[in-house]
């Protein structure tokens, strides 16, 4: 399958979709609701080819795509919400099924942890900036995992024998998931320094790591440390060996090998 296969596919199917949900699904509901008996109710095909009967029901159709085109959108409310969803009368989402992630979070108790995950839920439902902070952090680090599995397990035929095509792909997804990153940090900070209340926050994880961070950020510096000095330590060791005149004690294709 190719791209134009799948553009065509997830399109075509997403516009057929919101047709059946405006032209069909809604006004069907509207007899359904109002109690009309259902032998009395229009078939399916007739609101799509009548629009004179669609607009019986709501008359904005009989203006088509006019202030569709000429962005005069509230035209649509009676049938369209403002955020451009279908009116929320005709459906239900919060079925009691499953588990809660508040549930979740809050009965997460461990032996180092102490309140465990008690409150974290209310962070992300007040702050917008933790919330957009996970999002991003999670979407950045998927977009970098991406660019190593297209060059390491090629989508598409040739791709791996493409070394243009294939390196500006890993660079590009790269630079993306380096940028969700680094804004998954600023809003975190962001959070932290206008939103984070301490006083509701009292002993969780968040908590606890807060209250250590001295020691956290001590080790990570000296994991640093030793990564950087580690990978150092190869140029040191080349540049010594070829001031000594030895190439085949260097790390390279041609002599050891890492």
């Amino acid at each position: 399958m190719l791209n134009h296969h799948l553009a065509g596919l997830l399109g075509l199917g997403s516009l057929s979709w919101a047709r059946h949900q405006v032209h069909v699904s809604l006004p069907i509901n509207q007899f359904i609701n109002a109690k009309v008996d259902p032998k009395e109710v229009p078939l399916p095909h007739e609101f799509i080819l009548n629009r004179d009967l669609l607009a019986q029901l709501y008359p904005s159709f009989a203006d088509g795509a006019t202030p569709f085109f000429t962005l005069n959108w509230s035209k649509y409310a009676e049938f369209l919400t403002c955020r451009g969803g279908l009116d929320p009368t005709n459906w239900r989402t919060n079925w009691g099924i499953g588990h809660g992630l508040k549930d979740i979070l809050e009965a997460h108790k461990g032996p180092f942890t102490g309140q465990g995950h008690k409150g974290l839920y209310a962070i992300l439902t007040t702050s917008w900036h933790a919330q957009l902070s996970l999002n991003l952090a999670m979407l950045g680090s998927l977009t970098i995992v991406v660019s190593h599995h297209m060059y390491a397990m090629p989508p598409y035929p040739y791709l791996a024998t493409d070394d243009g095509t294939q390196l500006s792909l890993f660079t590009h997804h790269m630079w993306i998931g380096g940028f969700l990153i680094v804004g998954a940090t600023v809003h975190a900070t962001i959070f932290m320094v206008r939103d984070y209340d301490p006083t509701n926050r009292c002993n969780n994880l968040l908590d606890r790591v807060l209250r250590h961070h001295d020691a956290i950020i001590s080790h990570l510096n000296w994991a640093c440390i030793f990564l950087g000095f580690h990978s150092f330590g190869l140029y040191i060791h080349n540049d010594t060996m070829c001031a000594l005149r030895h190439p085949q004690d260097m790390f390279s294709d041609t002599a050891i090998q890492l």
